[in-house]
């Protein structure tokens, strides 16, 4: 009897060490799949394209990139992506839950835009900042010339016309940047524009009362930072219909070398938890643009060269144009549907009337009854905008503008 309990006991446990080993290879089987599935996503949404001027290539964004007529064959790892959740934005959940202070007025695509010029602090101890702008969540201009000394500004720009003392324009130290960081992966936009006669049109719309419409196709893509900077070379002496922008480069993105000149500032390592959460840099050639959006984290917006005029709406002001934006367009203008914004933010009809909205109706002299703010931006210059503000961002002027900004707690 013993000999048997035992040989059953024996069977039991081999059909138990059975089935455990068919586990574990169908385990292996389901991980083995899934790395083979996601290895072919990868593989054929970032793939290598050798870019020759010339060659018979139909994808639009090489097509654009020859178009510029750049030196030379360049070797691009290109990986193009989705617009979504960016433009000077990386937005978390805890965005969708702001709880404005401010009531909500109402915004039609007739209401007049007024913006009242931006307060400037009289200095830029952290008591003052803490006190008047980060536990208030007000915006304000830091006293100017605040970061005249960021390394950056001296390394990375140099005066195209020295002989001006009163209208300076920046240019890029190309060789500067091409000596430390010519191999950087950057995210680089692109954008061309076109022009079309609005009466010759179908339907109704802006094109209902004649005149010229500007069209705008836009694509996002990572490339070696030697080809902005070969863009930059180009578009300083020949205007140009497609154009580049260095748009939300990280500091992780660059060499040690170039991180090294953009120190973190006191006011963002002191005023609230020390938490820097993003840093990035942005680079173009005027005009550039940045539509309507908000972030999730206070921002100190630094003006490094040129000019950039920056627009802000409170977060219930900012919501509401949103709203009648996208009512216009049939979709829903809903804290959720303002967090997670897609590529129609960047070309299209949405662009269009946002920019509309904010920028068309120009500001009425001596006008007191303004809904938003501005801050006109030069070199040196910085911005404070509060968790949950609405700004558009739009450069100007001649030469090189650039910025950097830290978002952080």
């Amino acid at each position: 009897m013993d000999v048997c309990r035992f040989k059953v006991y024996k069977y039991i446990l081999s059909f138990q060490l059975m089935i455990t080993r068919i586990v574990n290879r169908l385990c292996g089987l389901v991980s083995f799949w899934m790395f083979y599935y996601m290895s072919f996503y990868f593989y054929t949404t970032t793939r290598p394209i050798r870019v020759y001027r010339g060659d018979p290539l139909s994808s639009p964004e090489v097509q654009s990139l020859m178009s510029l007529q750049l030196p030379p064959p360049t070797s691009i790892w290109m990986k193009l992506e989705p617009w979504s959740v960016r433009v000077g934005t990386r937005l978390s959940r805890s965005s969708l839950y702001y709880n404005p202070r401010s009531s909500v007025r109402s915004f039609s695509a007739s209401s007049p835009s007024q913006y009242r010029p931006l307060n400037i602090l009289e200095n830029a101890t952290l008591d003052t900042f803490r006190q008047r702008c980060f536990l208030p969540e007000q915006p304000a201009i830091l006293p100017r010339s605040t970061f005249e000394d960021l390394p950056a500004r001296k390394q990375w720009f140099k005066c195209a016309n020295p002989e001006s003392t009163s209208n300076p324009i920046a240019s890029l130290n190309v060789e500067y940047l091409q000596k430390h960081g010519a191999d950087a992966f950057v995210p680089l936009e692109l954008t061309e524009s076109t022009s079309t006669d609005a009466e010759s049109e179908s339907g109704s719309g802006s094109g209902s009362d004649g005149g010229i419409t500007e069209t705008h196709s836009f694509r996002q893509f990572h490339a070696p930072l030697t080809l902005f900077l070969d863009w930059v070379r180009t578009a300083e002496t020949t205007p140009q219909s497609t154009r580049l922008y260095l748009a939300q480069c990280q500091l992780l993105d660059l060499p040690p070398v170039l991180r090294e000149d953009f120190p973190t500032p006191e006011l963002v390592a002191r005023a609230g938890k020390g938490d820097v959460y993003d840093t990035n840099v942005w680079i173009g050639h005027p005009p550039t643009y940045t539509p309507l959006h908000r972030d999730p984290n206070p921002n100190l917006f630094v003006q490094l060269a040129g000019e950039k005029v920056v627009r802000l709406l409170a977060p219930a002001d900012g919501q509401a144009v949103f709203g009648a934006v996208r009512r216009q367009l049939g979709k829903s203008g809903s804290r959720e549907a303002a967090a997670f914004r897609g590529e129609e933010m960047m070309q299209g009809r949405e662009r269009a009337l946002l920019d509309e909205m904010i920028w068309g109706t120009p500001v009425s002299a001596g006008s007191d009854a303004g809904v938003g703010f501005e801050a006109c931006l030069g070199a040196g210059d910085g911005l404070f905008i509060p968790k949950g503000w609405w700004h558009s961002i739009k450069g100007v002027g001649g030469g090189v503008t650039a910025s950097v900004n830290w978002w952080f707690r």
